[in-house]
């Protein structure tokens, strides 16, 4: 999930850190992709109108 889509999705960063309850500065500081865990709870909480794209998120590799 991209950042510039969940930002646009809410229409301001303040938006969307009020609805992960997490701080403005943690959204802006978001990577893109934005984390993976962030992506799944915004996938529940919009009902599916933001989606995961598990491509966006490869598989990490075992140290073995």
């Amino acid at each position: 999930m991209r950042k510039s889509e969940v930002i646009a999705f809410y229409g301001h960063p303040t938006k969307v850190a009020e609805a992960l309850n997490i701080s403005r500065q943690a959204v802006l500081q978001w990577p893109d992709p934005i984390p993976e865990g962030a992506a799944y709870k915004l996938q529940v909480i919009t009902a599916g109108r933001l989606r995961v794209n598990p491509s966006d998120y490869p598989p990490k590799s075992r140290a073995g």
